[in-house]
């Protein structure tokens, strides 16, 4: 009880994003939405701004034109000045906006804002028609959305009352009763196995893989309709140690229809890092191609596992 008399306050999550006419994340047409924050690191990751699981600002550098307006607009005296320098001073920042919508050009960008499940699904619902004609609905990503189980649960309510398709993509790091809590209302789950061996697993993510497969076999066992994947990371994620030990991991679950699905390492959040002022870690690795993809894809099909590949 909050007292008497009183409601409780409707959960609000900060999202990102909420992305129409997705095709990559579960069947048919789909609108993504993307929550803030994520229990993971991993050195890879193309959504640098979905780490943390609060609102940030962002610097684009080759939009500004050094006009000095964002610096008279922001009441913290965080805006830093020069060509060259990134110009958010994030010791001092608030993350309120006021510069974001004070500046012309674009070069600075809000990533985060808070919601509550009325205003995510006002926008979701929208595009109902679309899932109904291509069996699409709606899926929720990040980040990590199991960190807002209670919000994705009653989001997914709503869903189901409207008949939408719901999915959820998760990095299998979550509390068993964030899964318990969601179960009932998810048609599927896109669930991440990154690497299997705990040490590698922490060494580029940041966390062991222990909690992850617990989930994934508890998933298998509860009997939902599950798809896994797999970031495709040259030398890391696609090494014959790493794929014997996933084909072992799957195949040991006697789940008949398990599948894989390969997602190819890309470099395309770069410009998400420099606008965060974040180090990009990947630097030296190459983006993995068609070539390289087909090859793990027929690896992991003579290791008796259902392979596809993310185009």
């Amino acid at each position: 009880m909050t007292g008497a008399g009183k409601k409780a306050a409707p959960p609000r999550a900060v999202i990102t994003n909420i992305q129409g006419f997705s095709i990559h994340d579960g069947p048919g047409i789909r609108t993504v939405v993307f929550f803030k924050g994520c229990p993971l690191a991993c050195r890879w990751c193309a959504n640098p701004e979905c780490l943390s699981p609060e609102p940030q600002i962002g610097f684009i550098e080759t939009l500004c034109t050094d006009c000095g307006e964002c610096s008279q607009i922001c009441a913290e005296g965080a805006i830093r000045g020069g060509k060259g320098v990134h110009r958010i001073d994030y010791s001092r920042c608030t993350s309120c906006g006021d510069c974001v919508d004070g500046c012309g050009y674009g070069a600075l960008v809000r990533y985060g804002e808070s919601m509550t499940v009325p205003d995510v699904w006002d926008i979701v619902r929208r595009d109902k028609m679309f899932y109904d004609s291509s069996g699409g609905g709606v899926t929720v990503s990040g980040g990590e959305p199991l960190l807002r189980a209670g919000f994705v649960r009653e989001l997914f309510e709503l869903c189901r009352q409207e008949r939408i398709d719901t999915c959820i993509e998760t990095c299998g790091l979550a509390a068993r009763d964030a899964l318990v809590e969601v179960i009932p209302v998810t048609d599927h789950f896109l669930f991440d196995l990154k690497l299997i061996d705990p040490k590698l697993h922490k060494t580029y993510t940041g966390q062991s893989s222990g909690i992850i497969l617990e989930n994934a076999a508890f998933l298998m066992e509860r009997g939902v309709d599950i798809v896994f994947r797999q970031p495709l990371v040259p030398a890391i994620t696609d090494t014959v140690e790493n794929m014997e030990a996933t084909a072992a991991f799957l195949k040991g679950s006697g789940k008949k229809d398990v599948s894989l699905e390969l997602m190819p390492y890309h470099r395309m959040g770069r410009g998400k890092y420099r606008a965060l002022d974040m180090r990009y870690l990947m630097d030296g690795t190459e983006a993995a191609g068609n070539e390289r993809a087909e090859a793990v894809k027929k690896a992991y099909i003579d290791l008796g596992v259902r392979c596809t590949i993310s185009r």
